[in-house]
């Protein structure tokens, strides 16, 4: 088995609960681990026997461009998806973050993280 990062993927997109954040819009970072078994990949240096990251970060970006009132349902939509595109794929962790949330603080950002196996 092997893991697959994709880190750091920054998007904007139109979440949130409060009608302004899907009108206005804000920043968000997306960060992807999925684990798969890389053993062939490592030895026949084939893409079609790995995972491909170009899906995985277009996927994200798919379902980000999808507006939800929760981030909690964007991240299982991303795990739902990686699972039904990469079948390697046995288990998946995704984290949402919302940079500078309108909570009426000083805060940096807000994350949620999901995490699946099948």
């Amino acid at each position: 088995m092997g893991v697959i990062k994709v880190e750091n993927i920054r998007i904007y997109a139109y979440h949130g609960c409060l009608k302004e954040e899907t009108i206005i819009g804000s920043d968000y970072r997306v960060d992807l681990n999925v684990v798969a078994c890389l053993e062939k990949s490592s030895t026949t240096d084939s893409l079609s026997d790995t995972v491909d990251y170009v899906l995985l970060n277009q996927i994200v970006v798919e379902e980000m461009g999808v507006p939800a009132k929760l981030l909690e349902v964007v991240a299982k939509r991303i795990i739902s998806k990686i699972f039904s595109s990469c079948l390697s794929v046995t288990s998946a962790t995704v984290s949402v973050s919302k940079i500078n949330p309108p909570i009426g603080g000083d805060v940096e950002r807000v994350t949620i993280e999901l995490s699946e196996t099948r």
